[in-house]
């Protein structure tokens, strides 16, 4: 990892989709151990999964894990905190809103 240049590298993967009343989720697990790293980016091979409602389909497949440069992992460490934050904005409050 160089501190302006990405790198690539392909992995084998679990693709994991549940499409049920419990639970509705979506999950990768890396077959090899890789880990994934604050600004890498994931791309899984292959044609869209879809699951039965009611079912929960695992299929295995390839991911191309792009790695950020050493300068874009800083700034993601840096702002992924005010980024988490803004997502967490809420109130609680009794009035209702139209």
């Amino acid at each position: 990892m160089g501190l302006f240049t990405r790198t690539r590298e392909t992995a084998p993967c679990t693709v994991s989709i549940s499409h049920r009343f419990e639970e509705l989720s979506a999950h990768v697990r890396f077959n090899n151990g890789a880990v994934v790293y604050p600004g890498d980016e994931v791309l899984v091979q292959g044609p869209e999964i879809m699951a039965p409602y009611g079912e929960v389909v695992s299929e295995d497949r390839t991911a191309v894990i792009t790695r950020a440069s050493g300068l874009e992992r800083l700034w993601t460490r840096m702002t992924g905190d005010l980024e988490f934050i803004e997502l967490c904005e809420f109130s609680f409050s009794e009035e209702v809103t139209l």
